[in-house]
């Protein structure tokens, strides 16, 4: 069975890459046969000279909004379990502070994040703020939810021995609200990306210190569009790699007991 499943996982990595392969592959040649001109829409070998000739600038600024991103996914992770196991204690916590998550999740952080980047005079500190109010809610949202659904007959166990509500929470609630926090981290590593990206645009700081969301608006106002394209290629590819980063993670942490995780043999 082996094999069997090491070809399935060879055919999961390879079937997307032939797909993608082939649609750069059609993009690249009906766009040299239309002659789509490369101010409106680059071809893939435009991007790539593109990756090559900026190619010093587009990595320094991806650094800078992977920094940033990290530190907000970081801080959304250590903020959002706290804030679970705190509603988890007391059904009047979670009622009278959830709905406050929720109106975070739900206020566009375009809308705020000019107000915090005015209050917080550190750009890097105002950029990691509102990239963790953008990844904050799936961590509280999941965690809650799993350390809310464990079996009523263990824990009815737990009760009839007496067990502490911090050995509960540690033997019990944590274990089985594991496969919920995976679940939010792989929601959360892409939405802390998208806020920094988006607080970024907001700020619109210049120098060696921007992002990639000020190569994407220096690009546009200089028309060229092949860098543009070469930093929206990168974001799109941080985030893949950060959902791949989760997912490996949640496999590592759940393979040998859970059965979300575990591969049955067929």
């Amino acid at each position: 069975m082996k094999p069997l499943l090491q070809s399935e996982a060879f055919v999961r990595i390879a079937a997307p890459l032939a797909v993608g392969i082939a649609l750069f592959v059609l993009w690249e040649v009906g766009f040299r046969l239309a002659s789509v001109p490369v101010y409106l829409f680059p071809k893939p070998s435009d991007i790539f000279a593109s990756f090559v000739h900026n190619g010093p600038s587009l990595f320094r600024a991806l650094l800078v909004t992977l920094r940033v991103t990290l530190q907000a996914f970081a801080a959304a992770v250590i903020i959002g379990i706290l804030v679970a196991f705190m509603f988890v204690q007391s059904r009047a916590i979670e009622v009278s502070l959830f709905p406050y998550a929720v109106l975070l999740q739900v206020t566009p952080v375009v809308a705020i994040a000019p107000l915090i980047i005015i209050l917080v005079k550190n750009t890097q500190l105002s950029l990691t703020i509102c990239a963790t109010l953008v990844a904050l809610f799936p961590i509280i949202s999941n965690t809650t939810l799993g350390l809310r659904s464990v079996d009523p007959g263990l824990a009815n166990y737990f009760r009839m021995n007496r067990a502490s509500r911090l050995k509960t929470l540690v033997k019990l609630r944590i274990p089985g609200a594991l496969p919920y926090f995976f679940g939010g981290l792989r929601i959360s590593s892409g939405l802390a990306l998208i806020g920094a990206v988006v607080a970024e645009f907001v700020a619109g700081t210049g120098g060696r210190s921007s992002g990639l969301a000020y190569e994407i608006l220096d690009a546009g106002f200089t028309l060229d569009i092949p860098r543009m394209f070469a930093a929206l290629f990168l974001i799109t590819l941080t985030g893949v790699v950060l959902f791949a980063a989760m997912v490996v993670l949640s496999r590592l942490a759940l393979s040998n007991w859970h059965e979300s995780e575990i591969r049955t043999e067929t």
